[in-house]
């Protein structure tokens, strides 16, 4: 039988406060035995407020228990939760991650006036063609010439990146950063990609090989492509 004693451990940090609680263990003991331990700390009035990170082990809690959680914690205490660290997501979530990380292939041309759109990756098989735009929430890939506009990390991603096979873009944009094209007329480059170099604050173009080394989470996919 599990006991009980043991439902609530608590560590100090560099960062702060964290607060496991163990997942064999019923949802209203853990409460019980954490009001026990917040009720022997009586925080002076001109103490900081400590962040606090909750582990949740293979224990999934939803929203209404998040809030009771947080309500006991910053009630009085200085201590404020920063984020839920858990081993179990909701079916809603996974099927998000899912679409996300997912890359979607997609064989067209984008002509002037057409949009296309998508939700995580987006490997076109295809050009871009001047007047035509393609976003995604994730990266871009064109498998072709892109002469038109390209959005990746349209939710905000700044690690998102814009790779084609002939770049001369009317313009590149990565998260909130927009590289316009230069005013004078360029031949564009091939095998280019396009991403958000933090020393200079703006999008480059660069290498396609440089993302191995630049993007370290780049997946097995995208290595294949790099690499032939």
């Amino acid at each position: 039988m599990f006991d009980g004693n043991g439902t609530i451990t608590i560590k100090g940090t560099k960062d702060g406060l964290t607060l496991f609680i163990n997942d064999r263990a019923s949802f209203d003991n853990a409460i019980n035995e954490l009001a026990e331990k917040l009720s022997e700390y009586t925080p002076k009035k001109d103490e900081p407020i400590v962040p606090v990170t909750v582990k949740l082990g293979n224990r999934y809690i939803n929203d209404e228990q998040k809030q009771q959680l947080e309500k006991m914690i910053g009630n009085n205490h200085r201590f404020s939760i920063e984020a839920f660290d858990s081993n179990v997501i909701h079916r809603e979530e996974a099927l998000k991650w899912k679409q996300e990380s997912d890359i979607q292939v997609v064989n067209k041309v984008v002509r002037s006036g057409q949009v296309l759109e998508n939700t995580g990756d987006l490997l076109l098989i295809g050009d871009v063609n001047p007047g035509g735009k393609v976003s995604a929430t994730g990266n871009i890939f064109v498998m072709g010439s892109l002469l038109g506009i390209a959005h990746a990390g349209q939710n905000g991603d700044r690690e998102a990146v814009i790779a084609a096979s002939y770049m001369n873009p009317s313009q590149l944009r990565i998260a909130d950063y927009i590289s316009r094209a230069p005013d004078y007329e360029t031949d564009g480059v091939y095998l280019e990609c396009g991403l958000i170099d933090n020393t200079q604050n703006k999008i480059v173009i660069d290498r396609l090989q440089v993302l191995s080394s630049m993007r370290k989470d780049i997946s097995g996919f995208e290595r294949r492509m790099l690499n032939g």
